[in-house]
């Protein structure tokens, strides 16, 4: 794995531990921050493919572009579609007033984010 790479997974699962400790508080919880950090992981474990496979690293929060973008060396990740979209709006409309997320929102976007996330380093040859 490239350097450059690694970064990118380095970041991404800094966004999964966040969004994994910050979702077990149970006193104030803090659903949209966790929701946002799910879509970070995603967002960066994308970014670090594009960057492993020598492809333009845009800067975007769209993860459904950046999903097209990968199905170049990662086709049978198309599968994500539904899921990512769906992820895709906890980059930028959960941080701003008129929109929250639920608690089984926030459990969907987990689950998901697992789920990703462990597709991405298998492809990357690193333990789940």
């Amino acid at each position: 794995m490239k350097a450059s790479t690694r970064e990118w997974v380095v970041k991404a699962e800094e966004d999964f531990l966040a969004a994994t400790a910050l979702n077990r508080r149970r006193k104030k919880p803090l659903w949209n921050i966790v929701s946002f950090h799910a879509q970070q992981a995603v967002e960066k474990y994308l970014k670090a493919r594009l960057e492993e496979s020598a492809l333009a690293v845009p800067r975007t929060h769209d993860l459904v572009y950046l999903l097209n973008l990968v199905a170049a060396v990662e086709p049978l990740w198309l599968a994500y579609h539904s899921a990512l979209s769906l992820l895709a709006s906890y980059a930028v409309q959960t941080r701003y007033p008129g929109s929250s997320v639920t608690k089984a929102d926030t459990r969907h976007a987990m689950r998901l984010c697992r789920q990703f996330r462990k597709e991405a380093r298998r492809a990357f040859g690193l333990k789940s």
